[in-house]
C-alpha cells in the first residue's frame, strides 16, 4: 500500500489522564503519550488488553472526548473542536451503541438517517449486514449479534470515508463474523480508511494493514503482521529422555534455555532448527517424551506484551 500521500489520521504524543475533582493525585493517565498515522483504504488494528487505553484513545480520535495533550487530526482537521467539518465523513461503532430498544429496526434507522448530511439508502445498508428480515423487530429484541449488526449498519449509513470500529463483531456468530469481515475487506478496496480494536487476534490478522498492540496505555509494538510475528521468532520445546543425553547440539543465533529434563528453544529459523534437533535425536537412538515446534503467531507477541504465557 503506498503511504506517499498525507495521512487520513494523524495522532501525536496523544495523553488522556483522568483526574476527580479536587484530588490530582489520585490522577490515572490512561493514554500516555502515543502517536501513530493512518493512511487511506488502511485498516489500523489497535489492540491490547482490557485497561490499556484503547478505548480511551478512540474517545479522543473520534472527536468524543479532549485530549490531556498531544493533538489528533482527521483530514487535517481536529475532530474535536472542528467537529462540523470532520464529523459527515466519520462512521463510529462504539462499542456498545446504545439504541433505543424500544425502537423497531426500521426505526432506528430512520431516525439515525436523519442525523446524516447525506445517508444511503437504508434497505440498502440493511442488506449489507442481513437485518433486513428484521425490519419490524424491536431492537431490544434482537439478539446481541444482530444488535452488534444493526450498530455497523448506524455506522455506515453516512458513507463514510473513515470508519472507526470497536469490538465490532463480538457476539456475532462465526457465519455473521466472516460475513462482517468481507463487508469492511469490501470496504477497504473502495478506499475506506478503518481503526479496528477488538479481541479476536484472528480478526486482526485477517483485516488489519498495521498492527499497535498497546500496553499500560503506551504502543509496546507496531508494525504489519509479518513484521510483527518475525520479530517474534518461533519455539521448540521437548522433553528429553532421563538418562542417555550426550552431545547435545548447539543452535546459532537461538535462545535455548533448559529446566531439568525440559528444553526450549526460541529461534527465528524454526525449519532449520527443527531439523538439528531431530537428526541429532536420530543419531542418538533419542525418543522424546514430548516434543512440540509452533511458529511464531500474534498470539504469542500479545501474551508476551500482556505479561502472560503463550497458549
Amino acid at each position: 500500500m503506498s503511504t506517499a500521500t498525507a495521512p487520513v489520521i494523524t495522532v501525536r504524543d496523544l495523553t488522556r489522564t483522568y483526574c476527580p475533582a479536587g484530588r490530582k493525585k489520585d490522577a490515572y493517565t490512561a493514554v500516555d503519550g502515543i502517536s501513530f498515522d493512518v493512511h487511506r483504504g488502511e485498516v489500523y488494528g489497535l489492540l491490547g488488553t482490557n485497561g490499556a487505553g484503547k478505548t480511551s484513545s478512540l474517545e479522543v480520535i473520534e472527536g468524543l472526548a479532549a485530549p490531556t495533550g498531544g493533538t489528533v487530526a482527521i483530514f487535517g482537521h481536529d475532530p474535536k473542536t472542528d467537529r462540523d467539518l470532520v464529523r459527515p465523513d466519520l462512521g463510529i461503532m462504539l462499542q456498545n451503541g446504545g439504541l433505543p430498544r424500544e425502537l423497531t429496526v426500521a426505526e432506528t434507522m430512520r431516525m439515525w438517517s436523519g442525523t446524516c448530511s447525506t445517508p444511503r439508502p437504508t434497505d440498502e445498508v440493511l442488506a449489507e449486514v442481513d437485518l433486513t428480515h428484521r425490519l419490524t423487530t424491536r431492537v431490544g429484541s434482537l439478539s446481541g449479534g444482530e444488535q452488534r449488526r444493526l450498530d455497523l449498519a448506524c455506522a455506515l449509513l453516512n458513507d463514510p470515508r473513515v470508519i472507526f470500529l470497536d469490538e465490532p463483531t463480538t457476539g456475532l456468530d462465526p457465519e455473521s463474523r466472516a460475513r462482517t469481515w468481507e463487508l469492511l475487506a469490501d470496504l477497504k478496496s473502495r478506499g475506506v480508511t478503518m481503526v479496528l480494536t477488538t479481541h479476536y487476534l484472528e480478526e486482526a490478522e485477517r483485516l488489519a494493514d498495521r498492527i499497535a498492540i498497546m500496553h499500560a496505555g503506551r504502543i509496546a509494538v507496531e508494525g504489519s503482521l509479518d513484521d510483527l510475528v518475525a520479530a517474534e521468532g518461533a519455539e521448540i520445546t521437548v522433553t528429553l529422555p532421563g538418562t542417555g543425553v550426550k552431545g547435545f547440539p548447539d543452535f546459532p543465533g537461538a535462545l535455548v534455555s533448559r529446566d531439568g529434563d525440559h528444553l526450549r528453544i526460541r529461534t527465528t529459523h524454526l525449519q532449520r532448527d527443527t531439523r538439528r534437533l531431530l537428526d541429532w535425536a536420530a543419531a542418538q537412538g533419542i525418543t522424546f517424551d514430548h516434543f512440540t515446534a509452533r511458529p511464531a503467531s500474534l498470539e504469542r507477541v500479545f501474551h508476551r506484551i500482556a505479561g502472560a504465557q503463550a497458549a
